[in-house]
């Protein structure tokens, strides 16, 4: 018996090749960061039929149907339409941005998101935030449930933006009945990011206040878009912490990242971080320094319950960070040039991480001279 004709034999297998049957998943803040990895991910995964990529500019995921424009945009919502989930990573934690430029877009830009998706009947919103909405404080348990009630205040750089997202959250199902949301946050991100707490392993010493108690648990990047995955595809739902399993005592830390530490009271460690962000040296407020002073760690038992488990060991991403950041110099959360960097290292590990009174009078002198 005779082959059949490769055109035909092409036909048929086309034909009786089942459908992708998955949801069609749109990703807003698509171009960039965890956007890009999440837009890649969900485009080769065979569980997901389609995904929409939003962003202000197109990306590289060729495989992903690219519409530009800003989410604060309601125009967002007809390209929404035929969307059965929305993962919303637009939203900005950069440590230069104007604070109220930032929480403008990130508060407008959640609620517009949350809005279009409901006009266009999308199904379920998933919103990334942080494990910093707990808050960082001495009688937190190890580790914190997903239901421990939220207590972080908007000391902390863009802490305050998530707390506003987490409330818009809650708001959304009562003020759009049949859209579900899930909050996913990640412990200490890393992978490509920057932020005061990836910043704080950037330092000639690691700064430990007197009297605390931290504790280090991180999340890859890598981890965190398989757990955003899992919440698209509805198999973890509700408030989903996500981290490495486990965490590291400030003794381990030091003797993995063989960065000795300098301890010094908390007035003095406060006090100095306060003026330094007060007469904008710094990027970062004092509030920062509390979560490099108490636990804040997450159990991730919903997502340990649904299947899912880190890829990534916390010593297997601390490695990873301190690789990223070899070769930068920060001072209380400010870049250094490798000149500054050596002249802080010559003067002592307190005067590097202080240098409070110098600075303090040299950006007096350059406004008066103004």
């Amino acid at each position: 018996m005779s082959s059949p004709d490769p055109q035909v034999r092409a036909t048929r297998n086309h034909s009786t090749s089942p459908a992708v049957r998955g949801p069609v998943v749109a990703v807003t803040g698509a171009a960039s960061g965890i956007g890009a990895l999440l837009t890649e991910r969900l485009a080769a995964s065979d569980e997901i039929k389609q995904v929409i990529a939003i962003d202000e500019r197109r990306g590289e995921c060729a495989a992903a149907q690219w519409h530009i424009l800003d989410v604060r945009d309601p125009a967002i919502a007809d390209k929404l339409r035929g969307a059965d989930a929305v993962v919303h990573l637009a939203v900005d934690l950069d440590l230069g941005t104007d604070a109220a430029a930032r929480t403008a877009y990130n508060v407008r830009g959640t609620q517009t998101v949350l809005t279009a998706a409901a006009a266009a009947g999308v199904h379920r919103v998933v919103l990334c935030t942080s494990a910093m909405v707990y808050g960082a404080l001495p009688d937190n348990e190890l580790p914190l449930s997903e239901d421990a009630e939220l207590r972080a205040t908007a000391e902390a750089t863009g802490v305050g933006d998530l707390l506003e997202i987490e409330r818009l959250a809650r708001r959304a199902p009562r003020a759009h009945p049949g859209l579900n949301v899930t909050v996913v946050r990640p412990a200490v991100l890393v992978g490509g990011t920057d932020t005061a707490l990836t910043r704080y392993f950037e330092s000639p010493r690691l700064l430990v206040v007197a009297g605390s108690r931290p504790a280090w648990q991180f999340c890859h990047v890598e981890d965190l878009c398989g757990a955003l995955e899992y919440a698209v595809l509805e198999k973890a739902e509700g408030e989903l912490a996500v981290g490495c399993d486990g965490w590291l005592e400030q003794e381990e830390v030091e003797e993995l990242s063989g960065i000795r530490r300098m301890e010094l009271p908390s007035a003095v460690a406060l006090g100095a971080a306060a003026r330094l962000h007060r007469i904008g040296l710094t990027p970062s407020p004092a509030g920062d320094l509390a979560y490099t002073m108490y636990p804040w760690v997450v159990s991730g038992s919903r997502l340990h319950d649904a299947g899912w488990r880190p890829q990534w060991t916390n010593e297997e991403v601390l490695a990873e960070l301190l690789e990223e950041v070899s070769g930068r110099h920060t001072v209380a959360g400010r870049r250094l040039g490798r000149k500054d960097a050596t002249a802080a290292g010559a003067a002592g590990a307190t005067v590097a991480l202080l240098g409070t009174a110098a600075l303090v009078r040299r950006a007096r002198k350059a406004r008066r001279r103004a």
